[in-house]
């Protein structure tokens, strides 16, 4: 509309004033409501020209969009293991802390498993225990074993003398006879030092890497027992937190609740504009903003960054073939936007749906390029005049907002 009545100053207007005064045609007698068509032809059609040129040219040059928002990021309360809820800490909607727990799910079975452990455990130790006392028993046995191994050599070096004295005095049965005993007797040392060894080895060895392994079990049954209590990740709000005990959780396919981390004020707000603003829309450029969280109120931004690549095209590996022709909707052109001024966004809560505009400024290509040619300059200079549109547009926006939103929305 504003365009429109813009136009026809320099069209329509003149048109008239020139049938009105220069041709004398009088307005309900030469000019009716049924000759303006005709009349005024000239106006009407540069009108219309001049309207669609400059609203081309302001939405092209100057974009806007109603597709803004500040998005921030939810933190979703699930355990590790799926189970019933057994024993809840907190409540809806209140504040919870970085490791403050949230609740428990039936452990029974967890606890069972960790006592489990902790009895082999004890029961290496008792193992321990009886190797240890075995192991001296072993000491004796071969200390028993080495009195008999020596008598007996004795006894044989004794008849061997004898009989290297006087052949008849001792047999040559005797002497094999005491030469078995050695031999059995040696065995029976040998034997009782490999038990030693084996039980040295046991105490040393099998016995602690069988309690590290236990005590690894242990370990990991604690673990997973203290995977049963769930505790709050970050800092925030618990929100959408409806369980009750008895209550069926699980990982996959039913999260506990939401946590919203705690936000200061918003400083980057998403914008999605046409893709055909993509060769307008450069970093740096100003831009404004107005959120029906903030009514009555315009927001100098400042774009700060263009995302580069369009949603719609994003490809993600399946065993179906892409078609282009499935994708339905165009996608858009995501720019992302901060407050010119500290603080400008300040009381606008996150999640705010508002309305942008960008500007286009040529003023320092007019101020360096000493060579541009006059109509080029001139269209620069017009490009960024016609920018006033959009912002009168903008705040008649943030003006008629509440009123349609509480008034003729029927949103009292």
């Amino acid at each position: 509309m504003l365009e429109v009545l813009f136009c026809s100053l320099v069209t329509i207007l003149p048109d008239y004033l020139y049938r009105r005064y220069g041709q004398g045609k009088r307005w309900g007698n030469e000019i009716t409501l049924y000759s303006v068509w005709y009349e005024l032809r000239w106006g009407i059609t540069g009108c219309v020209l001049l309207t669609v040129s400059l609203i081309t040219v302001v939405f092209y040059y100057h974009p806007s969009t109603t597709n803004v928002t500040s998005f921030y990021r939810t933190v979703p309360v699930l355990p590790e293991t799926g189970g019933r809820v057994d024993e809840i800490f907190v409540s809806l909607n209140q504040e919870v802390t970085a490791g403050q727990p949230l609740f428990r799910l039936d452990s029974s079975l967890q606890e069972a498993s960790l006592k489990s452990a902790q009895q082999r455990v004890k029961e290496i130790d008792a193992q321990i225990l009886v190797a240890q006392a075995d192991l001296a028993t072993a000491d004796g046995n071969i200390a028993a074993a080495e009195g008999s191994y020596k008598q007996a050599v004795d006894e044989l070096a004794t008849k061997e003398e004898l009989r290297a004295r006087n052949a008849d005095v001792v047999n040559s049965r005797e002497i094999d006879k005491l030469q078995n005993i050695v031999d059995s007797r040696q065995g029976a040392l040998d034997a009782a030092k490999a038990d030693k060894a084996a039980l040295e080895t046991k105490v040393n060895s099998l016995l602690p890497a069988q309690r590290d392994s236990a005590l690894a079990q242990v370990a990991e049954a604690q673990a997973v027992l203290d995977k049963m209590t769930i505790y709050a990740g970050i800092d925030g709000v618990l929100e959408q937190f409806t369980l009750k005990n008895g209550d069926y959780v699980n990982p996959m396919l039913r999260p506990a609740g939401l946590i919203v981390p705690h936000s200061g004020t918003v400083t980057t707000f998403e914008a999605g504009f046409g893709q055909i603003s993509s060769q307008v829309i450069k970093v740096g450029m100003t831009g404004e903003i107005t959120c029906a969280s903030r009514p009555f109120t315009v927001i100098p931004m400042v774009v700060v960054d263009v995302q580069r690549v369009i949603s719609s095209g994003q490809l993600r590996q399946t065993d179906v073939l892409m078609d282009p022709a499935a994708v339905r909707q165009p996608g858009s052109l995501t720019v992302y936007m901060q407050p010119r001024y500290e603080g400008g966004t300040e009381g606008i809560p996150p999640g705010s749906t508002c309305s942008a505009n960008v500007y286009s400024d040529f003023h320092d290509e007019l101020e360096s390029d000493k060579d541009m040619g006059t109509l080029t300059r001139i269209s620069l200079h017009v490009i960024d005049t016609v920018a006033l549109v959009h912002a009168i547009l903008l705040r008649a926006q943030a003006i008629q907002l509440p009123i349609f939103s509480l008034v003729l929305s029927g949103g009292h």
